[in-house]
């Protein structure tokens, strides 16, 4: 009697083979053609948009989030992993393209709020900046957020346009982001009566004029910057060079051009520069970028209407940041911008052939309810996340972005220490 497992085993495996290539042949097929509905369907709207009052302003907020969503997705740019790649892999270019976005944007919101406000010394605040509060409450919100993204693997603005690829465990952890909201709107008037209320307001153009404030944070971006590649050059020089890597032959025709847009990832540099750009835009019609409001207010007007949130919340629709106020309707330019992102994300994801769902197991949804938990609770206490706080709040001046930063990469840093060290002991 021979034995025939070796031959089922091979049988099964060109099987399963086959039966991967089918799926991903019809792939390529149906997403690219998704991707043109979806297009196809924003039109559409944008078309009904421009029928209501400040429909322009709507439609320019569906498109800043459309560009933002694309982006986003194919630079595969992210807070978290960007600062994982850095400080545990020693790969700088994310981290740089994170500085090289804050700087863009550093240049163009001077150049538009010295329209707005010509003389910054004055007293006057520049309107709709999210210029927050500073005390040890944003320190904590930091903490707290960048120990959410340690837990949950992502930021929140990663989190909306990796549903677009079909993430496992981005729905749990925007259900948490939501849960977490909730349990701040019930921490923040002891917070604001603690320390909240009487911290200082610092937009630093106020203090140092905008020249030395553009100075000042252009100077620490660039010898932060210089810090990461010296350390870059100097841990590679310790170790083993790295191995040759061919070069990519550049696009001989506009179709190979366009399709090197949906292949691979979009480079570090470029997707620094587009986040930067897209961000001075925005405030050129609109409020500053953000991704937490919309999410915040549902989940305020909610609970508010059943008891659960104090129906007053000391001080905190007087701030700029992520409003979290109800609206009298959905149609709202932070709405229409999370839209746009999320639609975006998805042609992106579509186009390039990352939509790549699949089910999500029970360490899935833990991790992601539980980092989502401190997410949303560090974005409500903050009034923002890393791009409505740190990207929108540090490029206009405000102090309240660069400290809620700085807390959110030490709480990232101790945690892959911690994790690096515990690799080792096992």
């Amino acid at each position: 009697m021979t034995d025939s497992s070796g031959s089922l085993g091979v049988a099964g495996t060109a099987a399963g083979q086959r039966a991967a290539g089918a799926a991903s042949a019809a792939s390529a097929y149906w997403q690219p053609v998704a991707a043109v509905v979806l297009l196809l369907a924003l039109w559409l709207l944008q078309q009904a948009l421009l029928q209501r009052d400040g429909g322009r302003t709507l439609v320019f907020a569906l498109a800043i989030g459309l560009a933002l969503g694309v982006v986003l997705q194919r630079s595969r740019f992210c807070f978290y992993c960007h600062a994982r790649d850095w400080l545990q892999r020693d790969d700088p270019r994310g981290i740089l393209a994170i500085i090289l976005a804050l700087a863009v944007g550093v240049v163009g919101m001077t150049v538009v709020q010295s329209s707005w406000v010509p003389h910054p010394q004055g007293g006057q605040l520049p309107p709709d900046m999210h210029i927050g509060p500073v005390s040890w409450v944003l320190v904590l919100a930091g903490l707290a957020f960048g120990a959410g993204m340690l837990v949950s693997g992502s930021c929140i603005s990663a989190h909306w346009y990796r549903l677009a690829e079909g993430s496992a465990a981005s729905p749990f952890a925007l259900l948490g982001t939501a849960l977490g909201f909730a349990l701040g709107f019930q921490t923040w008037n002891p917070l604001y009566s603690l320390a909240v209320a009487d911290a200082p307001v610092v937009w630093l153009p106020q203090h140092l004029g905008y020249g030395g404030a553009l100075l000042l944070q252009l100077g620490v971006l660039a010898a932060w910057a210089a810090w990461v590649w010296q350390r870059h050059v100097q841990q590679r020089q310790r170790s083993l060079p790295l191995p040759a890597v061919p070069a990519t032959a550049a696009p001989r025709s506009v179709t190979a051009l366009w399709r090197s847009l949906w292949q691979g990832r979009w480079n570090y540099a470029l997707g620094g520069l587009l986040v930067g750009l897209i961000a001075t835009a925005a405030i050129v019609r609109m409020r500053p970028l953000g991704v937490t409001a919309l999410l915040g207010s549902q989940v305020r007007g909610a609970l508010q209407g059943q008891g659960w949130v104090p129906e007053r919340l000391n001080g905190l629709d007087g701030f700029a940041g992520c409003a979290t106020l109800p609206a009298a309707t959905w149609a709202t330019p932070n709405a229409l911008v999370l839209l746009g992102l999320l639609a975006g994300a998805f042609i992106a994801a579509f186009a390039s052939g990352q939509f790549r769902p699949r089910l999500p197991t029970g360490r899935d949804a833990g991790r992601g309810l539980l980092g989502g938990v401190l997410l949303g609770w560090g974005a409500m206490t903050g009034i923002g996340c890393t791009v409505g706080t740190l990207l929108s709040g540090g490029m206009a001046g405000a102090l309240s972005g660069w400290v809620f930063g700085a807390a959110m990469l030490l709480v990232l840093w101790l945690g892959f220490r911690l994790q690096t060290w515990w690799a080792s002991r096992a």
